[in-house]
């Protein structure tokens, strides 16, 4: 019985060509590449401009620093969310401040930033979480109301709508992050999407070490080599050609799922919201009591079984580098902790076939049984 990898991606596009034209034209680290990509990113997010970056990580790093936040600057960031998130805030030496999550969704729940906001806070930082878009109308109104800048992190949604908007055109700025299990992958590299010319311009000069535009290695700022190559953007461009069909296999992933684990008690399945299109990059799900045993002894039968799984993310305020900081020392969110402690997700990468579906799920059933025996 073979292995079933919690991801895979699908290179047999036109990957392997575009890079050996890379190869051949001599231009590996800049050049066409990285221009198409950038101009065809930005039309599928619908935003004015597009730049690559090293990593999702680096994104998010770029959209801070162009927005000249610092020390003494307060960003809302979600609890729930990968580390890159609040390390992006922390290497620019400002505060991260965090919001508990919504209980369905996952993510930064609203309802909860305004209490959070004070004379210090410089922007929101929301995070579409598992390809689930945020509810960032809510978001907006506040960052409008209270002069605050909105960074989308929408590294794992791909293609996902709000209200028939992609994301990473909704904040002032936004960050995507292409690596090897993200939907389009160029093994590692990352993207700013924004429709603020002047932001654009100060993403491209921070990542490119702040070269002055009037003479090169003339430099009048700090900046950064975060620049991804002409080889990475190749495989890029080759992604983005069929970047409908990998949304439609991972909608199609989703109702798949849907149908072959309805009815097993205790795991509760993910919900995709009236206002948003998700794209499930990773497919979720969560254990209660009544499922029979723990998320973590799930996992553990489902990897004897050769199915591969994930926990959650593990909140901020759990992290030690930051409790060593003296950040969120006696802060609780118990929504955040109640989700990364009962969720995981299960094999949800492009090449999954639906044989591999229906074998997951037998196998979590039985796993159940086992549980239950």
């Amino acid at each position: 019985m073979s292995f079933i990898p919690v991801n895979e991606p699908d290179l047999s596009g036109n990957e392997q060509r575009y890079v050996g034209e890379a190869v051949a034209s001599g231009w590996i680290s800049t050049g066409s590449f990285v221009q198409e990509f950038e101009r065809a990113f930005a039309a599928f997010c619908g935003t004015r401009h597009a730049v690559t970056t090293t990593s999702g990580t680096a994104a998010l790093q770029l959209a801070v620093a162009s927005l000249g936040l610092g020390e003494g600057d307060e960003v809302l960031v979600p609890s729930l969310t990968i580390v890159a998130t609040v390390f992006a805030v922390r290497y620019a030496r400002a505060t991260p401040v965090l919001i508990d999550s919504d209980p369905v969704t996952g993510n930064l729940d609203p309802s909860l930033i305004e209490r959070r906001i004070t004379r210090k806070t410089r922007a929101i930082l929301p995070v579409h979480l598992y390809g689930h878009p945020a509810d960032m109308d809510p978001i907006r109104e506040l960052a409008r109301r209270y002069r605050l800048a909105d960074i989308e992190d929408a590294a794992e949604a791909h293609g996902a709508e709000y209200h028939g908007r992609r994301a990473g055109s909704l904040g002032d700025v936004n960050c995507f992050s292409f690596y090897a299990n993200k939907i389009i992958t160029t093994g590692e590299g990352g993207m700013v999407t924004t429709d603020d010319d002047v932001l654009a311009q100060r993403v491209r000069r921070l990542k490119d070490l702040c070269h002055t535009p009037e003479r090169r290695f003339v430099h009048d700022d700090i900046g950064y080599t975060l620049r991804m190559t002409n080889l990475q953007a190749a495989v890029g461009v080759a992604q983005l050609e069929r970047v409908e069909q990998f949304l439609a296999h991972k909608r199609w992933m989703a109702e798949t799922y849907g149908r072959h684990l309805a009815g097993i008690g205790g795991l509760v399945l993910p919900q995709e919201q009236p206002w948003a299109r998700s794209v499930y990059w990773m497919y979720t799900v969560r254990v209660t009591p009544e499922f029979g045993c723990g998320r973590d002894e799930l996992m553990r039968r489902l990897r004897a079984k050769e199915v591969d799984s994930r926990s959650f993310f593990i909140p901020m305020h759990r992290q030690p580098v930051f409790l060593r900081e003296g950040l969120f020392a006696d802060e609780h969110y118990p929504v955040a902790d109640e989700l990364s402690d009962t969720g995981l997700y299960i094999p949800s990468g492009l090449t999954l076939t639906e044989a591999q579906i229906v074998r997951v799920a037998e196998a979590i059933r039985a796993c159940q049984s086992e549980a239950r025996a």
